[in-house]
């Protein structure tokens, strides 16, 4: 009972935002705004419950010395620190100095770290797929040797043209790429979502 209720309900209000993309009225544009805001509450109130889940889990880990317990002590540590940063009293919350700090001297370093990790294994991917001369990776392969090329710094005459035509390359060809990535990705979402809401399994198909 409560799947058709539950797809009825998400058919709805999908519905309702469609038309107040296409029609212009002010109590339909109220009613989609108090829709939208709905839902940015529904997804807060998830992230918080994943938080909680998260915190609970690494807990218990520690509790029941099982899994890596250096690893969930710094995931409690972490989540521990910018909770007292941002909800100390006095705070600025999200603009609070000591949140930012936080953000700017531990989050941000790490991502570095793991974009650096990823350029490493992204070299080392690289020199497999030509030791196996696969046709896909070389093509892959040679079009981020292409790319690396015209984002080089350069000056003069040549660093002008290698910037205008990686401008034009990332504009065009690689940007019509990506929208054509999410426009698939947006595609299969939606196929799954309403897959998983009228309860359609590979027996129904």
């Amino acid at each position: 009972m409560r799947r058709p209720i539950l797809t009825a309900l998400v058919a709805v209000v999908g519905l309702l935002l469609l038309a107040d993309y296409l029609v212009v009225n002010a109590s339909l544009a109220e009613l989609a705004d108090l829709l939208i805001s709905a839902a940015i509450l529904v997804a807060a109130g998830a992230a918080l419950a994943g938080v909680a889940s998260l915190a609970l889990r690494r807990g218990g880990d520690l509790w029941r010395r099982r899994g890596d317990p250096v690893g969930a002590l710094l995931v409690l540590g972490g989540m521990a620190a910018v909770l007292v940063a941002g909800l100390r009293p006095g705070t600025a919350g999200a603009g609070d100095p000591a949140v930012g700090w936080l953000l700017a001297a531990l989050v941000i370093p790490i991502g570095a770290s793991l974009f650096g990790l990823l350029f490493v294994s992204t070299l080392a991917a690289s020199r497999r797929s030509l030791a196996m001369r696969s046709r896909d990776g070389t093509v892959l392969v040679v079009a981020a040797i292409v790319v690396l090329v015209l984002l080089l710094p350069l000056g003069g005459t040549v660093g002008s043209w290698l910037s205008e035509a990686a401008g034009w390359s990332l504009t065009f060809p690689l940007g019509a790429v990506f929208r054509g990535l999410l426009l698939g990705i947006a595609v299969v979402a939606a196929v799954v979502a309403a897959r998983t809401l009228l309860g359609v399994g590979p027996a129904d198909d």
